[in-house]
C-alpha cells in the first residue's frame, strides 16, 4: 500500500540557498498544495505532500531543473558550517569564498554523508558525516575523519589534505568504501589505515598532521533574532513547530532578491539565517517579522533541541520536555538534547532520548519505553555513549532528563574544580 503522504527532499549544498531558487520552489509547492514545508538536520528543504498532488509537484520541480528525492535519502547532502561564518566564527583562512569554490567542485549526488566544518565553531556538527573534513590551522589544509557507514567507528587520518584535493579525495574515498563494503560498510572493525593505504594509490597533495585535531567544547550560540556583525546584520529565524509557511518563505526569498541579499542559509537546527542585511534595509526585515508574527526570542532550553526529521511524535515530546524545563527553570547551556523515535535516524546530541518498543511482534510495535543516553563527557561530537536511564515510561522522561542535565553540570563543576586545584598546586 502506497503512503498517503510523501516526503520530497531538496538538498542545498552546505546549507546555501539561492533566493531565486527558493522563490521558484515555494511557488511550485503552493501550486501543488504541499501540506508542510520544513528544513532537515542535514540542511535540506523537506516538503510533505499528499499522493494525489505529488505528480504536480514533480512536474514543476522537473521543469525548474531542481534535483529532488521522494521518500528516500539516497543522496544525504553535504552539510557545512558555512551559515556560521562571520556570524559565530572569527576571521580564519576558511572564508565564504573558499566554501563556495569547494561546493562548485563537489558531487551533488554523493552517496555518503559529507561534513565540511571550520574547526573554530560548535554551531554545526563535526562527525555526523561518513567523510568529515575539519579545517586545519595550516592554511588550505584539512583534517579528515572517517566514520564508517552504519557504525560508530571513527578514524582520523594522520595527514592533512589540500583544499584543492578535497572534492577529488571525497569521491575516491566514497568509491573505495562502496566497492569494498565487506571491509568498510557496516563493519564495526573497519580499519582506517587499510582504507588510506588504498586512497594513497592516487597522488594527492598532503602533509603530515602536527597532531590530532582539537575540536572545541560544545557551546551552542544563540542563533535567533537580529544581530550586528561587521557593518551589517544577520537575522536568525526559528519556528517552534518547524513549519515555514509558503508566504513566509516567499516573502523572505523576495526580500532577499529586492535588497540584493545572497547570504540565505538553512542550518542543522532546522532554522534559517539571513546574512548581509544592510542598515538601510533593517526596517524592511523588521516589517517582515511583524507581518508574519515571528517571535525571535525563544528560550535557550528550547533552541538546544535536535529532533529527527519528519517525526510528529518527536516534536510532541520536545514540546512536553521544553514546558517541563521551563517550569522547573532548568539551565541547558552547553548541552544539545536529541530525540530519536525511529530506528534508522541519527541525531546530534549530548543527551539522547531514544524511544523503543517494549514488545515487538514482527513489524508490530507495542508499549513504547525510553532510554536516555549520554555522550562521552557530554560531548555531542563523540561517537560513544553510556546509558543514563533505561526502559522508562514516557511520563518519567522529563524527570530523568532533568537528572541527566544535573549530572552534566556536576561533571562540569568537578572538572573546573580539579583544574583550579591543579593550577593552584602548580603556582605553589
Amino acid at each position: 500500500m502506497k503512503p498517503s503522504v510523501h516526503t520530497v527532499k531538496v538538498n542545498f549544498r552546505g546549507g546555501i540557498i539561492p533566493p531565486d531558487t527558493l522563490l521558484h520552489i515555494v511557488k511550485a509547492a503552493r501550486k501543488a498544495l504541499v501540506a508542510r514545508i520544513s528544513f532537515g538536520l542535514r540542511q535540506q528543504l523537506l516538503m510533505e505532500i499528499h499522493t494525489e498532488d505529488h505528480p504536480i509537484l514533480m512536474a514543476s520541480l522537473d521543469a525548474l531543473g531542481v534535483r529532488y528525492e521522494t521518500d528516500t535519502d539516497r543522496y544525504p547532502n553535504i552539510i557545512s558550517s558555512y551559515p556560521a561564518e562571520d556570524v559565530f566564527i572569527g576571521h580564519t583562512w576558511l572564508s565564504e569564498t573558499v566554501y563556495q569554490e569547494l561546493f562548485e567542485k563537489m558531487d551533488d549526488e554523493a552517496l555518503l554523508k559529507i561534513n565540511i566544518s571550520n574547526s573554530n565553531q560548535s554551531f554545526t556538527p563535526f562527525l555526523t558525516g561518513n567523510i568529515n573534513w575539519v579545517a586545519a590551522e595550516a592554511e588550505h589544509f584539512w583534517h579528515v575523519f572517517i566514520r564508517f557507514p552504519k557504525t560508530n567507528t571513527v578514524y582520523e587520518w594522520n595527514r592533512l589534505v589540500s583544499t584543492n584535493d578535497l572534492p577529488r579525495m571525497s569521491r575516491h574515498i566514497e568509491q573505495i568504501i562502496l566497492e569494498h563494503k565487506n571491509q568498510f560498510y557496516d563493519q564495526p572493525t573497519a580499519d582506517g589505515k587499510t582504507l588510506f593505504e588504498m586512497v594513497q594509490t592516487v597522488d594527492y597533495t598532503t602533509q603530515p598532521a602536527p597532531g590530532k585535531a582539537i575540536l572545541p567544547t560544545f557551546n551552542l550560540p544563540y542563533y535567533e533574532g537580529f544581530n550586528r556583525y561587521n557593518d551589517q546584520y544577520w537575522l536568525g529565524i526559528s519556528r517552534r513547530d518547524e513549519n515555514f509557511s509558503f508566504k513566509l518563505l516567499h516573502d523572505i526569498a523576495q526580500l532577499c532578491i529586492d535588497t540584493k541579499v545572497q547570504q540565505l542559509c538553512c542550518t542543522p537546527w532546522k532554522t534559517m539565517i539571513i546574512k548581509g542585511i544592510s542598515e538601510k534595509d533593517r526596517t524592511k526585515w523588521t516589517r517582515l517579522l511583524s507581518n508574519h508574527l515571528i517571535n525571535t526570542r525563544h528560550a535557550a532550553n528550547e533552541l538546544n533541541f535536535q529532533v529527527e526529521d519528519n517525526s510528529y511524535d518527536a516534536r510532541l515530546l520536545k514540546d512536553k520536555l521544553v514546558k517541563y524545563l521551563n517550569q522547573k527553570d532548568i539551565r541547558t547551556i552547553g548541552l544539545c538534547i536529541g530525540i530519536k523515535t525511529k530506528k534508522k535516524t541519527e541525531v546530534f546530541s549530548s543527551i539522547l532520548i531514544k524511544r523503543r518498543p517494549f514488545i515487538q511482534l514482527g513489524v508490530v510495535e507495542l508499549f513504547f519505553v525510553y532510554d536516555i543516553l549520554c555522550a562521552k563527557d557530554f560531548n555531542p561530537n563523540e561517537r560513544t555513549s553510556t546509558i543514563f536511564s533505561s526502559g522508562i515510561p514516557k511520563t518519567l522522561v522529563p524527570e530523568h532528563l532533568r537528572r541527566a542535565i544535573l549530572a552534566y553540570y556536576k561533571q562540569t563543576s568537578d572538572v573546573e574544580l580539579d583544574r583550579q586545584q591543579h593550577s593552584g598546586a602548580v603556582m605553589n
